[in-house]
């Protein structure tokens, strides 16, 4: 892409992610608009409904669009999965996606490319099998939820959008996400395993997961679903053991799977005691570089 001409439209902007993205893209000099649920408050913004029969109204400001990066989408790990957070996770994933992708596709001048956020959760629980783009998903509510949230961009395909389902694994910041989470037990050592510590934990680090978004926007031949994972996957045991060494602090005191259950029903077999190691294929394939490729190198940038 000529940077200089960029035009890009983002939604989940004011996230961990989306925040990390947008720095980075007017960093090279790309202009980048933000979908938002709530009355716009700048030039750059751009008001969107995705459960109304017309989400977007901003009618010029999306003709010419270079491309379209879409993050939005509820936690899947911030609350039980209550029948009621279940709709709410799909609405937020696979109706904001498919409303999206409809409006884009019935722009005169569509953008050239519709990059989805996914999750490497599409695979399911599949304990000691390497998986990469070409295998199966899984079975599971959230591996379900992905299929479906991947099917729902496909107006924007048949319209003849390149269309990327960038399937995220743990995303690794002091900022946010999983890792901000664990770090206040982990400082006082109080931090452990996650039920046996056997289950494959795939990860990428924030600067990593930018820049392969980047890397993505930038090569056409980069299409349908793409592990946006670290080449070096570590199960549970192993991810607690280098975080405590990070940190200068013992881990002894493992989270039981029947307290994990407990407290978190459903979710819990599903986003921490179930795993899957993940391999980047597409990316290394298409000439994409981690700069922290190892779970100690990403922790030690992340903490320093």
């Amino acid at each position: 892409m000529d940077t200089a001409r960029d035009k890009i439209l983002l939604s989940g902007a004011s996230g961990m992610l989306g925040t990390a993205l947008r720095t980075a893209l007017v960093a090279r000099g790309a202009e980048v608009l933000r979908l938002v649920r709530r009355e716009p408050t700048s030039a750059g913004e751009i008001r969107w409904d995705p459960s109304a029969p017309s989400p977007l109204s901003a009618g010029d400001a999306l003709e010419g669009l270079t491309a379209v990066i879409h993050l939005s989408g509820a936690n899947v790990s911030e609350r039980r999965w209550t029948e009621t957070y279940r709709r709410e996770m799909k609405a937020s994933r696979v109706g904001s996606t498919h409303a999206l992708a409809t409006a884009l596709a019935a722009l005169e001048r569509p953008p050239q490319a519709l990059l989805v956020a996914s999750a490497t959760g599409i695979y399911g629980d599949r304990g000691e099998e390497v998986v990469d783009e070409d295998s199966p998903p899984g079975s599971g509510i959230l591996a379900q939820l992905c299929k479906e949230w991947e099917a729902s961009a496909e107006p924007a395909r048949a319209a003849g959008l390149r269309v990327v389902s960038m399937r995220f694994s743990v995303v690794l910041s002091r900022e946010g996400g999983a890792l901000a989470k664990m770090l206040p037990l982990f400082r006082v050592g109080l931090g452990g395993t996650l039920g046996s510590g056997r289950q494959w934990m795939s990860w990428i680090g924030l600067s990593d997961l930018v820049a392969a978004v980047i890397f993505m926007l930038d090569t056409p031949t980069l299409n349908g679903p793409v592990n946006v994972s670290s080449p070096g996957p570590v199960t549970n045991a192993v991810f607690t053991r280098a975080l405590a060494r990070q940190l200068h602090r013992p881990a002894l005191l493992p989270a039981p799977a029947f307290a994990l259950r407990l407290a978190f029903g459903q979710m819990a077999d599903e986003a921490l005691l179930a795993g899957a190691c993940v391999a980047p294929r597409k990316l290394l394939d298409a000439g994409f570089r981690f700069r922290r490729p190892t779970i100690e190198e990403a922790l030690a940038a992340e903490l320093s």
